[in-house]
Formats: C-alpha cells, structure tokens, sequence
C-alpha cells in the first residue's frame, strides 16, 4: 500500500511540473538556509566543550565602572588575586593563571635559528593544565611547570622546533623568547594538540613562576591591585555544588579588604565569573570573538526563510485542492477512507520534500562560496556527522507533517457527492480557505517588505558614516606594527630611512593609529583658581611628526611634540578645561599621570575611533620607548603596489627577523563597520531569498487563481468590459494585501532600526521615504506577476472558454 502512495504521488509531481517546481525551488532554499546555518552554530558553540567538567569552569573577569563615563569588563585580573583567591573565596577547587604574549620572538639558539614572532606563547602555572588536561607525550605534568624558565611545548611546536625529533629526545632541549628581555627555557614537557575546536590557540607555555623578580611583576602589571591587563588570565574549576552567584558575591567582600576606590571615587572595580561556554563570543587571543546577536539574527533568518518556503507550499496546496476535488470525491466513493486520503497526499508532500532537500544539499555549498568571508575561518561542514544524520532523517519527515498536514486535511474533509458536483464554495459564506491564503499571502508580503526597509536603511546609514569627514586625511597613509619594545634609535633609523625615499612625503612613529579599535583611557587635572579640574580623557602615544603625516589641522602651538614634559590636546579637551580659546590653552601646565606636563599645542577634532562614539577630549603624550607603529604618508600620484614592495624592504633591512606587512589606513577604518556590513549583506541576501520566495508563491497562486476566474474574464469581456478595468478588477484585491503588508512590516522595521540607529553618535534621521518606496516597490512587482497572468488570460478567446456553457 505504500508503495502505491509513493507511487501515485511520482505520477501527481511529474504531471504538475509547474506546481512541483515552485514548491521544490521554494523548500530548497529554506532548508539549505537552515542547514548552513544550523551548522555554523553548532560550530561555534562547539569550542572547548570536550573538557572534563566543562561546566565547572569559569574565567574570572574584571568589571570597571566609571560611572557617567562607561563600564568596562576586562577578560583580566589584577595579578595578586591569582594569588589570593583559593584562600578568600570559597568553594575553588582548582585555580589556574596564564599571562599571555604578544608578538614574541622565537629562537633556538643552539642551532642559530630564528622562527619569527609567535602569538601562541603564554606563561603558565601547573594549575592551568590540572583544569584543562592534555595528553603528555614526554616530561612529568606535576613538575613540568614548577621551576623558573621550565617550557612545555605542543606536538606541533616540536616539528617546527624539533623537526624529526621524537618528544622525549628534546627534553632539556633550549629555547629563547624575547619579549620585554631575553627568557632562556628548558623543555621539559611535551603535550599533544587539540583535535577539538578550541579557543586556547598555545603552542608554548612557560612557567609562571619566571616571573618572579619586583621588576618582572611590575613590568607585567602583576605587582598591585590596581593594575588589570587582559593578558593576565584567570581560571578555576568550581567544587560541586558551588554556583558562580555565590563567587561573585563573595568577590565584594575580597574587593572591599583588598582594593579601593579609584581616586576620589571616580571608579569601582567589580570581578565576575564568566563561563567557558561564553569565552567563545568575546575577543580572545588575537580572535575578534563571535558575536552572539549576529548568530542568533542567523537563527531568526533562518527560520523566517524557512517559514515563507513552508507558507508558500501550505497556501499554494489549499488554493490547489479545488482542482483535486473530484479525485477526492472518486476516491472516497469506491472506499477510500480519510486516513488513506491523508496518507497519499503526506506522501506527496514528503517526495517533494526529499527532493528538496537534496537539492538544498548542493545549495550549500553555493551560498558556503558566495559566504566564504562571513564564515568561521576553520568552518567546515561533516556531511556525515551525527547532527547532519540527523538533519537528514528528521528534518524531512517533520517538515513533511507541518508542511503538508493542513493541506491533506482540506482536502480529505471534502463530501463526496459536491465534490463530484463542483460545489465546494457556498456563494455568500466565509471560506476558511480563501481567509488562510489571504494572510498567509500578506504573511509573506510583509516579510519581504521588512527585509527591504532594513537593508535599504543599513546601506544608507552606512553610507552616510563613511562619506563624513573625520578630520584628517586617511588618503595614501600606509602603516605598519614595529617591534613591542623595540630599541627607540632603531626605531629612529626606520623613520629616517622611509624619510629618504622620494615616495614618501613624510613618516612619524606613534602607539596606535590615528584611528583605531584601541582606546587609552586616564585622568587629567587642569588648574582652575586654587583648585583643580579633572577631565576623563583619551590618550595617544605620538612623535612630532604625527600630526602633519595624517593631516590632522593644528589650530594653535606647535605640533613638535618631542619631551615628555610636552603635551598637544584636541578642541574638546579645550572646552571641557574651561579655556576661553585655544590660544590661551597653549602654555597652560596641568597634572597627567602623577606629573606636570605643558601644553605646546591644540589640534583640531578628529574621529580617532568609529563614529558610533563621540568624540573624546585628547591628549598627545610623548614616549618614545612604547611606540608599536610606523605612519607612512605617500606623496600623490605613486604606484601603491610598488611603494608597498617598497617600503617593507626597507624595513627588513632595520629588522631582518621581523615579517614587514604595510596595510591602507583607510582599509582599517573600512573595518569599524565590517559588523554593520555582515548585518547588511546577510540580510541582503535573505531579503532576496525572502522576495524570490514571495514571488514563487505569488506567481503560482495568481496562476491558479485567475485559472479558475477565466470564465468571470470572458464573460466580461463579451459584456463589454475593458482590458484596464479588467486588469484592475483582478488587481484590486493584491492592492489591499500589499497595503496591509506594508501596515504590518513598518513598526518591526522602525523598532529594529531605531535601536540601531541609536547606537551611532553620528546618524540619519529616520527615513520614512525608504519605507514608502520599500512599499511601492513590492506593490509593483506584485501587479506585475498579477498584471502578466491577467492579461494572458484576458487576450484569451470568450468563445472557446464559453463553448460548453
């Protein structure tokens, strides 16, 4: 009996090609949106939950609270409470410290070889691999970490170290890494690698306890409380039973003995237990993080496109069943029950299913292509793992039942003797099926309708952001990171040489770029009467010539800042003092960091972050020794491919063991907004799936529709009607839906777009025009499906439709 269903069915599909191909065109794209989807976020929730009592571990995090100004949480702790907390918090089963590095050379003296700088290097305590266990190739896991200048290494570290060598052959083996000074380490462990995603990227973990000198700890920010630095990490393992509730409320009472308040309370420090199953969605160890508002966007993408496909079928089906109406009426005459009418027309609906989702299968990979750059960069798809199994075997057979059981329903309910008759709609009376294909219909419409207001208003915020001016010239300016501590007069030489090159206009040497993600936040203390005035600022590390390489307009002073004692500000700075003019800040002497420092110069306003931020009062300080980048600024007309080759050959020949990459500062500042931009896309993307969806369904059921209105058209058209007045007769009624659509999809649109909207200092004021051509737009792609259908059936011949009347 199955078979013949399966049977039946094949025969139903490929005698309706038109129905079969818009249902399966419509499904396939909101299963294979589904399954990428669904994959990417078990992906992402996959990492680092293969470690034994997962849930029982947490990262200790800071929280920074200034008020007005802003709270900040901070991955990092303040190094003596690694110290401190097994014995002032309870219930801390296990504890583990890391103090992550930054680009550090790596060398193997031994053998006179230099591997390059390496983010994967970490100081580590024994602690750390008691809470995230590893599979010891050589070396003891209680001791190996115990000693000063101890190292274990990763399987990976030792073939690029140790090529050819086995683990236990380089214990005792030598290896240096320079980082603020030269640390000398002995091997003395080997571990293997991850095979499970992972956040902790490390291939080279020193012990802690290197660090061990006064001067160590207070060049790592380990030596007080008031020192956080998110490369001091802090990991614990919870008792059972302990909840982190209780660490965090313990943690006040730690706060209160053992810190204070930042100087006359302008801050309070707070510490929080964060979960390992959320480190995944915040920046870690060079990663940017991934964003949990943007998976679940994808989730609610995903099952919208998913609920139009399903819609589209149910309310095509329902328009449908008038023409089966008399196979029903047959079937049920010669003994055919309502259970085995449900049954045939499931099955129907579970082939065209089975036939969608293979086609949603080879979708994938077009949409993983055309996405490739949104995707995780290790994102792979197993086919053949549990999960897709699974996807495989109850995905079809449950969108089958939601899909198709409505649809079956109608149709099985119909009597026999006025299904033979014809008579299914009672002149005069409500009809359930006519009201479901009208709202699903406007269900449709509105989605699409929404999906277009929010791109079209994205692109034009976006748009308008990145048209403003930012108040200094990010045109021709090539950067690149020198060395962390370099030697301030090799840092000179590097300067001096790109000064020589006729391609250069001029170069500087700063701690960050003129705009950036970073933000160097501190206090300064303006003199005002007998008192002084404190002011929450920004702070950049720049050279004398900083300000004429990026063009940043100086309005007073000088801009040769090159002492310590000398400091530039900006206009706000200026304002928030007090000073009547820029001109008679110059000169002023005020309090910054603990020291007296003069003001030389002001410079004009200038975005130095996203323009999703204000601007900040800032402060230019001078020092030399923390410079991390080199400012370059090309003259005009230049070969910037040729001046890039350029240029980072003359930096291999200051620092020959470095790798030289010079990026576009404009190229940075296009990435403020790469989120944005994601959002954007993704949502364009869906936007036209949703619209293509919507079009699918509105063909097919404006096709069979006015299919069964061709006689009303003909007879008509015999009375005299015109083509207008008969095309807007049919029209009509799509008018209506596309209005209410369009009455349903504004307030979604304006609730999402105005919280965003609001998340940008600099932005457009709501654009209500946008909403109204989203509107009209969508209406004129509606009367064009339904204009064409009219037509053709209005140019048909009245005598061959009305022959047999």
């Amino acid at each position: 009996m199955l078979k013949n269903y399966f049977k039946i069915a094949w025969r139903n599909l490929r005698r309706n090609k038109l129905r079969t191909s818009i249902h399966i065109l419509g499904l396939s794209i909101g299963i294979a949106i589904c399954f990428l989807i669904s994959n990417v976020v078990t992906h992402s929730y996959s990492f680092d939950q293969f470690h034994p009592d997962k849930e029982r571990i947490y990262r200790i995090n800071t929280l920074t609270d200034w008020g007005d100004g802003g709270s900040f949480p901070n991955s990092g702790t303040p190094g003596p409470l690694g110290e401190v907390i097994e014995d002032e918090i309870s219930g801390i089963e296990t504890k583990g410290k890391l103090y992550t590095m930054y680009e550090t050379l790596v060398a193997l003296p031994s053998r006179d070889k230099v591997f390059g700088r390496s983010n994967e290097v970490t100081f580590a305590d024994p602690g750390f691999f008691r809470i995230f266990p590893r599979v010891w190739l050589a070396g003891n896991p209680e001791t190996a970490l115990i000693q000063p200048e101890s190292l274990v290494i990763t399987e990976e570290s030792l073939h690029k170290y140790f090529p050819g060598s086995d683990a236990a052959d380089v214990l005792g083996q030598e290896l240096m890494f320079v980082d603020s000074d030269s640390i000398y380490a002995k091997v003395t462990g080997v571990i293997a690698d991850f095979t499970h995603n992972t956040d902790f990227i490390f291939r080279d973990f020193i012990s802690y306890s290197t660090i061990r000198t006064p001067e160590q700890l207070d060049w790592y920010g380990l030596h007080d409380w008031s020192s956080v630095n998110s490369s001091s990490q802090l990991f614990v393992k919870l008792a059972l039973g302990i909840t982190p509730e209780s660490v965090d409320e313990s943690f006040k009472a730690l706060v209160t003995k053992n810190m204070e308040a930042g100087d006359d309370g302008e801050y309070n420090t707070s510490f929080f237990a964060e979960p390992l199953a959320d480190m995944h969605f915040v920046p870690n160890y060079g990663n940017s993080g991934v964003s949990k508002t943007f998976l679940n966007g994808l989730i609610y993408i995903g099952l919208l496109i998913l609920v139009l496909a399903t819609l589209n079928f149910v309310n095509l089906e329902t328009a449908q069943a008038i023409s089966r109406s008399k196979e029903v009426g047959i079937r049920k005459t010669i003994g055919g029950t309502r259970f085995q009418l449900i049954t045939q027309f499931l099955a129907e609906t579970f082939l065209i299913v089975l036939c969608s989702t293979i086609l949603a299968l080879a979708l994938v990979e077009g949409i993983k292509v055309l996405f490739e750059s949104y995707l995780p960069e290790d994102f792979r798809i197993d086919y053949f793992s549990f999960f897709n199994l699974l996807f495989y075997a109850a995905f079809p057979l449950l969108l089958s039942l939601v899909t198709g059981i409505y649809p079956a329903l109608i149709l099985s309910n119909y009597d026999p003797q006025r299904a033979l008759k014809g008579e299914l709609i009672k002149t005069g009376k409500f009809s359930v099926g006519v009201f479901l294909r009208k709202n699903l219909t406007v269900i449709q419409l509105s989605s699409s309708i929404a999906f277009i207001i929010l791109v079209l208003v994205l692109n034009y915020q976006l748009k308008y952001v990145t048209s403003q001016p930012l108040g200094f010239d990010k045109e021709a300016v090539m950067y690149a990171n020198v060395p962390f501590m370099s030697d301030p007069d090799k840092m000179l030489q590097l300067q001096d040489r790109f000064n020589q090159e006729a391609i250069v206009q001029s170069a500087s040497l700063s701690g960050s770029l003129v705009s950036s993600t970073s933000l160097w936040t501190s206090d300064a203390y303006v003199p005002v009467d007998t008192t002084e005035k404190e002011i929450y600022i920004q702070v950049m590390n720049v050279d004398s010539a900083f300000v004429r390489v990026n063009g940043i307009p100086l309005l007073a002073g000088s801009d040769g800042i090159d002492r310590e004692e000398e400091i530039l500000v900006n206009e706000q700075f200026v304002k928030e003092a007090g000073f009547a003019s820029v001109e008679e800040a110059v000169g002023t002497v005020i309090r910054y960091s603990d020291e007296k420092v003069k003001i030389i110069g002001v410079v004009a306003d200038f975005h130095s972050r996203t323009l999703r931020e204000g601007i900040r009062p800032l402060l230019f300080t001078y020092n030399p020794t923390y410079f991390q980048t080199v400012n370059v600024k090309l003259n005009s007309d230049q070969n910037l491919a040729a001046a890039k080759e350029r240029l980072e050959q003359i930096y291999l020949t200051v620092y020959p063991y470095e790798s030289a990459s010079f990026n576009f500062l404009d190229t940075q500042i296009e990435r403020f907004y790469q989120e944005d931009v994601k959002i954007k896309n993704v949502l364009g993307f869906a936007c036209a799936l949703a619209i293509l969806i919507s079009c699918l369904g509105l063909f097919g059921l404006s096709s069979f529709t006015i299919a069964q209105r061709t006689k009303e058209i003909s007879i008509r058209k015999v009375l005299g009607a015109s083509l207008q007045q008969i095309l807007f007769l049919i029209s009509k009624e799509y008018m209506i839906l596309v209005g209410v659509s369009f009455l349903i999809a504004v307030f979604p649109a304006y609730y999402f777009l105005n919280e965003w909207l609001n998340g940008f200092n600099t932005r457009v004021e709501m654009p209500y025009l946008i909403f109204a051509a989203a509107g009209l737009g969508v209406m004129v792609i509606c009367l064009l499906i339904v204009g064409i259908h009219s037509y053709v059936a209005s140019q048909t011949n009245p005598a061959k439709v009305l022959k047999s009347e």
